[in-house]
């Protein structure tokens, strides 16, 4: 059986990304703890990322090391921030039915 970690991104909060979601997930792939980590990317978070320079080159460490990162396009195109988010390998798509068949899988959601 795959170990696989989900984690829902929301906050803004740049110490909350660097120290749990990055490395957190991050780790959990180079480390082998998990087979699999997705990162739904969504709001506020999506702003630090296209905005903080430091936070960005740690999502796109993560992506290159194997960490499947999106982001929702409806935020995205919102606030004007699709392309960056995009540069950084960031698969940016209209993401409620991904979060829906989350919930619905019954697997555990780290939300932050």
């Amino acid at each position: 059986m795959s170990k696989k970690a989900k984690i829902l991104w929301t906050t803004d909060n740049k110490e909350t990304a660097l120290l749990m979601v990055c490395l957190y997930a991050h780790n959990a792939i180079l480390k082998g703890w998990m087979d699999e980590v997705e990162v739904l990317v969504w709001g506020a978070s999506q702003r630090l990322i296209s905005e903080d320079a430091e936070v960005r080159a740690k999502v796109e460490a993560m992506v290159k090391d194997g960490v499947k990162v999106v982001a929702c396009l409806k935020c995205a195109d919102t606030m004007e921030i699709t392309a960056p988010l995009q540069s950084c390998g960031i698969d940016v798509f209209y993401t409620g039915e991904l979060l829906s068949s989350w919930i619905n899988s019954g697997e555990t959601i780290v939300s932050v």
